[in-house]
């Protein structure tokens, strides 16, 4: 985790401009594509202007890549354009499927130690144990995700998962967070209450994970650096609310 004094990689974008991004993939892939402004503009139900602003929008945003040239301009879609898609596709299969479930790889790795700093903070620890059900190992587990689970990630944003808010200290103000159900998986064993924890502003980079659950999940399975393990995300509901489940603490 972080704290809110972090900055995001990339500025939020309106529906307008993700409807832009959308349509420069749909024409050219992921690849790097010719893009003119008055074909985008038509494809938008928009003017040739308002379609050129959408695209400095998202280059802006760091969503796409851009060399304008004397008849047009070439566009690429960025990881984080790509992150950003994969998150509306999410949220198409969350209206349209049922247990949506995505399966993220990738293999344990050390930290710097600031999780068990901010897992045992009183205003985490008190929501943890309120919406999570149990009081977690003051410490993370940190995985290092396959370059296709990053590409991936961004799909998460389209399953249900426990918020955790912002909250002030005595000097300062704490950011909020997320936390995703996930059930992780090392070779034949698993560990089913375990949380993938998202800070809503943080220093790491999208290709790592940070994972929290009631014990220590490196003693729990067995862990050590270098471990491949799956982390599979699974939508989740907070244990304060009527009819949740207790929380399994035991690695099956």
């Amino acid at each position: 985790m972080s704290d809110a004094t972090a900055t995001d990689a990339a500025a939020d974008v309106d529906p307008a401009a993700l409807a832009a991004l959308k349509h420069v993939g749909l024409v050219g892939g992921l690849s790097e594509t010719k893009v003119s402004c008055a074909a985008l503009g038509d494809r938008l139900d928009a003017s040739t202007q308002t379609a050129s602003r959408r695209l400095q929008t998202l280059e802006s945003a760091g969503y796409v890549e851009r060399d304008v040239v004397s008849d047009g301009q070439w566009v690429r879609v960025t990881d984080a354009g790509e992150a950003a898609l994969r998150a509306e596709y999410a949220d198409y299969r969350r209206l349209f499927e049922s247990d949506v479930e995505l399966s993220l790889r990738g293999s344990v790795t050390g930290g710097m130690g600031e999780g068990r700093h901010y897992i045992t903070l009183p205003g985490y620890a008190e929501q943890f144990r309120e919406r999570l059900g149990y009081d977690p190992f003051p410490g993370t587990l940190n995985v290092d995700l396959t370059e296709e689970s990053v590409r991936r990630r961004g799909e998460m944003a389209g399953i249900d998962a426990v918020p955790i808010d912002a909250w002030e200290g005595e000097d300062r103000t704490y950011g909020a967070a997320t936390c995703y159900g996930v059930t992780l998986v090392a070779g034949d064993e698993r560990y089913e209450a375990v949380h993938a924890i998202v800070p809503d502003r943080t220093h790491h980079d999208d290709d790592q994970l940070e994972l929290i659950a009631p014990d220590r999940l490196r003693d729990a399975l067995d862990l050590e650096d270098g471990d491949t393990v799956e982390v599979r995300v699974e939508p989740t509901s907070r244990a304060d609310e009527p009819g949740a489940t207790a929380v399994e603490t035991e690695a099956a």
